[in-house]
């Protein structure tokens, strides 16, 4: 490649993001970072800016934005500072950049993925949330401005590594039968419900396989993750939640799986390391180093699969109930799980409740078609009120 891409990554403190940046330093020649995005996390953004130097960063808070400009002054570093929560959008959309890594996490990433689909990126979605939330109007973004989508997540860039390159449409008529989306189990499979009411935030947070975010472990932890990522799948691959199956394979070295028609299952396996797949949604169709060693199969020696216990993990039976009832349900059970797992990390809410809070907010919200992103804000914004106020109830 001859010429640099400039690349923006929306939520760059987090895992996703240092991991992005990790990539992108292996391959100066290829790519420059136009700007970086955080929430308040200052020191971290100051330290990326001094190595990558970007156009462009990026805080919500004026304060921390002012900090930041005078850190940088000192420094000698020329990036220009941005505040606000539309910043992120800006910087998303601006006419230089050729890719946006898409991963702020939860409801906060709607816009600014968003904003990037509208205006012809090539956008790399590790924002779940985008597309739980509002899959159908993203979609048709995507294909309105002509903009290139390459899922992020492992599971999801697992399958799409395993599809045909022309897959919209249905899958039947590409000859697919069913997608296999797998996951780990999380840190507690097997169980009991009496163990599982007394996990404490720090045991959710401690995935055996992966290195993530607390919000996204705790996810993992309650099987939601997988619930949110059945969701992504559908819009992603034109599926129904019908065609896919959810198979618990606790090593994490198969990411996921397609199934065909004529008995053949494609499957995608590597270590479990962020840095392979957004290499691949950077590179796409090409590829290039990661940084992640090859897997050894000797090593592994052995590959287990189950059924996932949706008795003491309710979280993705619920997720794929909002996506069989469509319109606002997705939204409303994000909302209301993201209200429950802040609850369980900082107010002590159980970890069992999390799913309870789920499912009462469900049941209690009137559903409507997604016709705008406003109905889709009006509904996540209700069923947050609500969600908290089942919280003050069951914590009295």
């Amino acid at each position: 490649m001859s010429t640099q891409q400039w690349v923006t990554v929306l939520g760059s403190t987090g895992s996703i993001g240092t991991s992005t940046l990790e990539v992108i330093a292996l391959h100066p020649e290829r790519y420059r970072v136009y700007a970086l995005t955080a929430n308040c996390s200052r020191e971290a953004i100051l330290a990326q800016c001094l190595v990558h130097r970007p156009q462009i960063a990026v805080l919500n808070s004026p304060d921390d934005g002012q900090w930041l400009r005078n850190e940088l002054a000192s420094a000698g570093v020329k990036t220009l500072v941005e505040t606000g929560a539309e910043a992120h959008s800006v910087v998303a959309s601006a006419p230089g950049v050729d890719i946006v890594m898409a991963a702020i996490v939860g409801a906060a990433g709607l816009l600014p993925a968003l904003a990037a689909a509208q205006s012809g990126k090539r956008v790399l979605l590790a924002n779940k949330e985008a597309l739980v939330m509002s899959g159908a109007l993203f979609m048709q973004a995507v294909e309105s401005s002509g903009a290139t989508l390459l899922p992020i997540d492992s599971e999801h860039n697992a399958m799409f590594q395993c599809l045909p390159l022309q897959h919209r449409g249905g899958l039947e008529q590409h000859g697919i039968s069913q997608l296999l989306l797998t996951a780990s189990g999380g840190p507690f499979r097997g169980w009991s419900q009496q163990a599982l009411a007394n996990v404490t935030p720090d045991q959710a947070c401690a995935h055996p396989n992966w290195s993530m975010g607390r919000k996204i472990s705790v996810d993992s932890a309650t099987l939601m993750n997988k619930g949110l990522e059945l969701i992504e799948a559908c819009w992603l691959f034109d599926a129904t939640p019908q065609q896919i199956c959810v198979v618990v394979h606790p090593q994490s070295v198969i990411h996921s799986m397609v199934a065909y028609h004529d008995g053949s299952v494609l499957a995608q396996l590597g270590n479990p390391d962020m840095r392979t797949p957004i290499a691949y949604g950077l590179a796409w169709p090409e590829r290039i180093d990661a940084g992640v060693k090859t897997l050894d199969l000797f090593q592994v020696a052995q590959l287990d699969f189950e059924p996932p216990d949706e008795q003491h993990f309710p979280c993705l039976g619920l997720a794929r109930e909002a996506m069989q009832a469509g319109g606002t349900a997705p939204a409303i059970l994000n909302a209301a799980n993201e209200v429950a797992v802040e609850a369980f990390l900082e107010q002590g809410l159980g970890f069992i409740s999390i799913g309870d809070i789920v499912a009462s907010v469900l049941d209690q919200s009137l559903t409507s078609t997604v016709d705008s992103l406003e109905t889709v804000l009006d509904a996540d914004r209700r069923a947050r009120k609500l969600a908290q106020q089942c919280i003050i109830q069951r914590l009295r």
